[in-house]
């Protein structure tokens, strides 16, 4: 998504409304619950201790990226060609260094001396590839950058930035998230689609409607993932994301953060900290 922030911190908990008459027992995004459940360590240094981590490459990419698709649709129709998204890439990083001028920094500290105008090519080279995915021409978003939130029976607080949504003439509603990484292996799928899962939740529950498609356009491999939830799914996931919050309150209780280790261990920038790799963790913030 386009939506700033540092790395690690949820861009939700800056849009977050009051939720009149309610007394919530907490908020969760997609992005906090996925870090539980691959982390619940890794959760506490992101949640409850807020370090903040560098961003990389790869995701200042997406941010641009993010940003000039969401530019995009702003252009009649005909307009949205490949040579017109590319003429919007430089308008789009400098309006994000405008509303978040440390992107600059960060970008120089990311590329570590590499050279900065290979990095736009490699941004030119993703939005290119959306193009054979999708045909901006034939599509009118009714929403772009959606924040959404809704409280469940249970009290949890529910939200998350949704980064398309489109409708159809019949009402049918398709949610679909942007991913400038690859496609995930078979076997990971249903764990890619948590994140729209959770959307379509929210959708339903201050909507009504269960969206008829969530799509993934993964603009690193050049591939679409596709799915058709139905209540069942969607009251599964509320199901899930509960029991995620249960466990993180357990957690907190018992100040019994443990790591886990798996696949995102080789990209955490928290192995200094972590027991897995010999660190350890600083003392709790005092509440």
């Amino acid at each position: 998504m386009s939506t700033t922030a540092v790395a690690g911190v949820s861009p939700a908990e800056a849009h977050s409304s009051p939720v009149d008459g309610v007394e919530v027992l907490g908020a969760l995004s997609p992005s906090r619950a996925a870090d539980f459940m691959s982390c619940p360590l890794m959760y506490r240094f992101r949640s409850v201790d807020k370090i903040s981590e560098p961003p990389t490459t790869d995701q200042l990419r997406g941010t641009v990226v993010h940003k000039v698709l969401e530019t995009l649709f702003d252009l009649p129709a005909h307009e949205r060609t490949p040579e017109e998204a590319a003429r919007l890439l430089t308008p789009s990083w400098e309006a994000l260094l405008e509303a978040t001028p440390a992107l600059d920094e960060e970008l120089d500290d990311a590329l570590d001396g590499a050279d900065r105008e290979r990095w736009l090519e490699s941004c030119r080279t993703v939005i290119d590839r959306w193009f054979t995915l999708e045909d901006p021409t034939r599509l009118e978003p009714a929403e772009r950058e959606l924040y959404v939130e809704t409280v469940l029976d249970s009290r949890l607080l529910l939200r998350g930035f949704i980064d398309r949504v489109d409708v159809a003439p019949d009402g049918a509603v398709r949610v679909v998230d942007y991913k400038t990484g690859r496609a995930p292996g078979p076997g990971f799928e249903a764990k890619a689609l948590f994140q729209l899962k959770f959307y379509a939740l929210v959708l339903w529950r201050t909507r009504g409607v269960v969206p008829a498609v969530l799509q993934l356009v993964y603009l690193g491999s050049g591939e679409v993932l596709r799915y058709e939830p139905d209540e069942h799914d969607l009251l599964a996931t509320e199901r899930k994301v509960e029991a995620v919050w249960e466990a993180i309150r357990r957690a907190t209780d018992e100040q019994d953060w443990r790591p886990r280790r798996g696949a995102a261990c080789s990209w955490c920038t928290h192995q200094s900290r972590c027991p897995e790799f010999g660190g350890t963790p600083p003392p709790l913030p005092v509440q």
